[in-house]
């Protein structure tokens, strides 16, 4: 049991928030490409397999970011208790543990079309680079956001087997949603990151925060209107659309204190109920 507990604790397994992130750019992209007039069945196959996938690439993605970050998280009050960072788990074992993650999640990779498994493995890079990205440069929630939404990328191509326009128009104003709330996130840290000298663009824009991440939301709010438009949508998706933006400019940007962590963890989970929100809009747009 304390084996089990300790691997809980490693893969931030009740911390559903990091998984979730992951999973809805996949929904959404799967949402958007698939034809809701054919069996009904292999949308839902599809979401479990993604959902799978996500749950074990965030996990294994938590482990080598743990290992990397050994030696700051020890300096860090949030992060020096967690398992590597405590000695508790040993950096082989967690290794082995990844590695394991890994290999079942490319199985569930392996149940998709060829070109999905090829953009799924060509990925794979992506989730273990992250961790490096904040010792080089300010914006390594940049990179968080190219490598968070990808799965968006996926979701399209497993079901029309090329890309488009539309699904890259999504992908670019996701990318930026992430680098707005990893932003509000990374305030927990400023100061701790500041002392043993990690990188972010919470660091690089805390004299100016709701700017900068009004303009990345803005973005993202536009994007969403762009997708409208490329798809056809009625009328009424549009005028949905208010709702993600009252969220994200009203609920976290205008109610965001980066002074308090409480809050900034509050709004960043917040975005767990955007993604349900955006999926909501997405299904307007289809199907009414």
């Amino acid at each position: 049991m304390k084996r089990l507990t300790l691997f809980v604790e490693l893969t931030r397994l009740k911390k559903p928030i990091g998984f979730m992130l992951l999973f809805w750019p996949c929904l959404w992209g799967l949402t958007i490409a698939y034809d809701f007039s054919s069996e009904i069945l292999i949308y839902f196959k599809y979401l479990i397999f993604f959902l799978l996938g996500a749950i074990l690439m965030r996990s294994a993605g938590c482990i080598i970011n743990d290992i990397v970050d050994k030696d700051f998280d020890k300096k860090v009050e949030r992060t020096k208790n967690r398992p590597i960072a405590s000695g508790s788990i040993s950096v082989k074992l967690g290794l082995i543990y990844a590695i394991v993650l890994c290999l079942i999640a490319l199985l569930i990779l392996l149940q998709f079309n060829k070109l999905t498994i090829i953009y799924g493995l060509a990925s794979m890079p992506l989730a273990f680079l992250y961790p490096f990205m904040k010792r080089f440069t300010y914006w390594p929630q940049l990179f968080l956001g190219i490598t968070f939404n990808y799965g968006l990328l996926l979701g399209w191509i497993c079901i029309n087997s090329n890309l488009q326009i539309i699904p890259l128009v999504f992908y670019l104003g996701a990318i930026f949603w992430t680098l707005g709330y990893d932003t509000i996130y990374g305030y927990q840290d400023i100061k701790d990151d500041e002392i043993i000298g990690v990188k972010s663009t919470s660091i690089k824009f805390k004299t100016k925060p709701k700017i900068f991440i009004s303009i990345c939301y803005l973005i993202f709010i536009c994007c969403l209107i762009a997708i409208g438009v490329l798809m056809k949508f009625n009328y009424i998706y549009f005028l949905s659309l208010i709702i993600p933006a009252f969220h994200l400019f009203y609920t976290q940007l205008k109610k965001l204190n980066i002074d308090e962590n409480t809050n900034c963890l509050e709004k960043f989970k917040s975005n767990n109920f955007l993604g349900l929100i955006i999926l909501i809009n997405i299904f307007i747009g289809k199907l009414i």
